[in-house]
């Protein structure tokens, strides 16, 4: 069977306990296999089957390895808490959407419009005309619910004073404040959910007792992403297959005599573990001796500010795959000059 999507999980568990002999392969293989000797462009669940049976057959394939139940977990909770991050991030983008319509000033009084205070201002105002008539005992009661209350005070009297000539919609303006209310609660219940993955995040980190958070750049929540991608480290034979599978390696283009030398980076590997190891070359460019003098090496060759930072991404690589295969901590070893 193939490792597409999720569905393929539960009957792989099913005839595992089953005793049954299962060959799990990559579908690029059989999209590779699919181009090699289909003509025709068809593509159905019958002629998937076949294609697959036929690979298995002849022998040309390399099973996908399935990780174990602590790397599974991880994988299922770093990529729930992607989700969560990017679902906060939609609802953001809609706050912004209805604020900029009903009060554009709003977002110039604050340098965070979801920063703490704001979000529990704008549950309870939302439009200009709640600013402009507040009372002082409705004042009092939402002050009573509000952490930093002087800071609060400061910033609505701001809010006051803008929502004046404020040149938002004035009309169905209790839709759009029932909008901006239930945005902000969806947006406070998501990051609770989120703190709670965290949480969970932490104690299997502390179970597993990996040596990768050493590592400059890499955190708790990248370290559970690049463990959970990774699997057991033993797949990967050397660090440059490490990189391929991140997809951070150059893709080649080669015919007859012609060689490309503007190859990009191939993009066929885990995007969730692309994307945190170009986050965590970033900051390890900038706190890091030893990769902050590659990164400027590379800088200084007159690469790309991205170009570089792909460069670093992969000489991290490197330097996961020997701390994961020797389970030893990270050192800063500079190069010796002499």
């Amino acid at each position: 069977m193939e490792a597409t999507g999720h569905y393929w999980l539960s009957i792989y568990s099913f005839l595992a306990l089953k005793g049954f002999v299962i060959h799990v392969v990559n579908p690029i293989q059989t999209d590779g296999w699919r181009k090699g000797i289909e003509i025709r462009k068809r593509k159905t669940d019958i002629i998937d089957s076949i294609l697959i049976a036929d690979l298995i057959r002849y022998g040309d394939f390399l099973e996908t390895s399935l990780a174990d139940e602590n790397t599974m977990s991880l994988r299922n909770l770093s990529r729930f808490r992607n989700y969560l991050i990017n679902s906060i991030g939609d609802l953001k983008r809609k706050t912004i959407c209805v604020l900029d319509q009903v009060f554009p000033e709003y977002q110039f009084v604050f340098s965070d419009v979801f920063g703490q205070t704001s979000k529990e201002i704008l549950l309870h105002f939302s439009t200009p005309s709640d600013f402009e008539s507040i009372s002082s005992e409705k004042l009092d009661k939402v002050l009573s619910e509000i952490t930093m209350k002087k800071f609060a005070t400061n910033k609505i009297k701001q809010l006051s004073s803008v929502a004046k000539q404020s040149f938002g919609i004035s009309f169905c303006l209790d839709s759009f404040a029932l909008q901006l209310k239930l945005l902000i609660e969806q947006i406070n219940f998501i990051e609770n959910q989120v703190k709670d993955v965290e949480e969970q995040i932490s104690i299997l980190l502390d179970k597993i007792n990996s040596p990768i958070t050493t590592i400059p750049g890499i955190g708790n929540v990248t370290a559970v992403t690049i463990l959970g991608e990774i699997g057991n480290i033993s797949r990967f034979s050397n660090p440059s297959k490490l990189v391929a599978y991140a997809g951070i390696d150059a893709s080649v283009s080669q015919s007859g005599e012609y060689q490309s030398t503007n190859n990009k980076m191939s993009k066929r590997g885990s995007p969730y573990l692309r994307k945190v190891l170009f986050s965590a070359a970033l900051v390890a460019s900038n706190c890091d001796p030893v990769f902050k003098a590659f990164y400027q090496k590379k800088r200084t060759e007159g690469k790309h500010h991205l170009t570089a930072i792909g460069a670093v991404a992969r000489k991290l690589c490197y330097t996961i795959h020997a701390i994961l295969k020797n389970n030893c901590p990270y050192e800063v070893r500079l190069p010796n000059n002499e």
